[in-house]
């Protein structure tokens, strides 16, 4: 199945993005043993010519950099009923998955924090490997299990990789053996700028949101590693393309898909609310906050399905996020997720994110993305073989060279024309069933992907969509 592959694509703007996305992918497929710790995996596509004109606000000046609300939450080192993975403070919460998957993960955490030989055997281990600090071809931190970040953040696994740098899971030793995501973006210059933004987002959203009511990734702090920015985040759980990926690829219930939308929804008008587009929404940037599920048996399908037992979700990867007031890259989001205002380069706000959910909600009611390309003009066709033509005002406008005589210049029976006709078909026929809910949630991601982004639903108006009414009246 190509879509397994998860390749983004583009022409030519797209080929620094599509080396360093076709890199990533053999780099993850060498981490398959720790696929239990896969679930921060995000992409990002920077635009240096933006980044090269921002400023660098912070300096190496500022070595450390503390987020109040965790500060404060853990001044009383000694009170461990303060302990809590999400870093709430009333419960003691073990991290784990159902059905055995990390059990003996979630032995060695226990191991780890109770016996006490484990405090000494670890510092004897890091004396054994202490060495200089290294980066990669690529400029990756080299490190591995074991290695400790600032005397304090102790790596147990990577969780994943990207253009951007790399994630890794960390023990902090200051905080009662708290597990930490921590992202360690590598040493060149244009990665280094793009964290310092996202992280004067995150600085922003925090105080905007101390208690993340919005449902974005909090960020508890940030320092500089040898050259590297890493910023710390409280560690979530699989990200929604990585629980379908190991569920076969199959689809979420209409259900699931509502509580998430709503969810999705509410988060992202927060940022639009406060001039802000995130304009890399996808699957990937989408986390549960727990991943734990129980795996039932479908009689009718004859196969294991796994349903998850929260379907709280956050929003991560502010890396690209942009206010209305800065400068708009000619380039932005994930190929599968483009809105096409941004392919045909007529400039783009807040209504492409909208474009980028409704990609979003098809992909979890399928299982998989219908805009399954590497080429504009062949994205540009499926989006007219699912929604019909494309307005002849934006055609007009745009000084793309994807059309002649004001219509797609695509052939249909050419070998990628028939491609697009055997994946693609008019959005409704991808319905599985036309009963009340089907019809509202097609409706909506219908409005979701109307071309002209002027006339897209916005956020506000679609939580308040019959789609959700389900949600409201419980």
């Amino acid at each position: 199945m190509r879509h397994s592959k998860r390749a983004y694509y583009s022409e030519e703007d797209d080929q620094e993005e599509e080396k360093i996305t076709n890199s990533q992918k053999h780099r993850k497929k060498s981490h398959s043993s720790e696929r239990n710790y896969k679930r921060y995996k995000s992409l990002k596509t920077a635009d240096s010519n933006y980044l090269d004109d921002r400023s660098t606000r912070e300096g190496d000046r500022h070595d450390r950099r503390y987020v109040e609300e965790y500060r404060n939450d853990f001044c009383d080192v000694d009170d461990h009923k303060h302990y809590h993975r999400h870093y709430e403070k009333s419960h003691c919460h073990h991290y784990s998955k159902s059905s055995g998957r990390s059990g003996k993960r979630n032995h060695k955490r226990k191991h780890k924090k109770h016996d006490p030989s484990y405090s000494s055997h670890s510092k004897s281990h890091r004396r054994k490997r202490s060495r200089s600090v290294e980066d990669d071809e690529e400029g990756h931190l080299i490190c591995q299990s074991g290695d400790v970040l600032r005397a304090r953040y102790e790596v147990i696994a990577t969780l994943g990789e990207g253009a951007f740098g790399k994630v890794v899971e960390c023990i902090d030793h200051h905080m009662r053996e708290m597990h930490v995501a921590i992202k360690i973006v590598k040493s060149v210059g244009r990665y280094r700028e793009a964290a310092r933004s996202e992280i004067q987002v995150l600085e922003h959203l925090s105080t905007l949101d101390p208690g993340s009511t919005f449902r974005c990734v909090q960020m508890l702090e940030w320092f500089e590693h040898h050259g590297h920015v890493c910023i710390v985040f409280e560690l979530l759980g699989l990200s929604t393309y990585d629980f379908i990926k190991e569920n076969s690829f199959l689809p979420f219930s209409i259900e699931l898909i509502r509580k998430m939308a709503y969810q999705i929804c509410q988060s992202i008008n927060f940022l639009h609310h406060n001039k802000l587009t995130h304009t890399d929404l996808k699957p990937e940037n989408i986390l549960f906050v727990e991943s734990d599920y129980v795996v039932k048996y479908n009689s009718k399908m004859r196969r294991d399905e796994r349903t998850l037992k929260n379907t709280d979700i956050k929003v991560v990867d502010f890396g690209s996020a942009t206010y209305d007031n800065e400068h708009h890259s000619t380039l932005v989001s994930t190929r599968h997720y483009r809105a096409p205002e941004v392919i045909l380069a007529l400039g783009w706000s807040q209504p492409c994110d909208v474009w980028s959910i409704g990609c979003i909600l098809i992909e979890y009611y399928l299982g998989f993305t219908v805009f399954q390309t590497h080429d504009s003009k062949e994205h540009l066709a499926m989006m007219e073989r699912i929604l019909g033509p494309l307005p002849l005002h934006m055609i007009k406008k745009s000084r793309k060279c994807y059309f002649r005589h004001n219509q797609l210049d695509w052939d249909e029976h050419s070998s990628a024309g028939r491609y697009v006709r055997r994946r693609c078909k008019p959005l409704k026929e991808f319905m599985h069933c036309h009963d009340k809910d089907h019809v509202n949630l097609f409706e909506l991601i219908r409005r979701m992907l109307e071309y002209d982004p002027s006339k897209r639903i916005t956020l506000d108006e679609a939580l308040e969509h019959r789609f959700f009414d389900a949600l409201k009246d419980r």
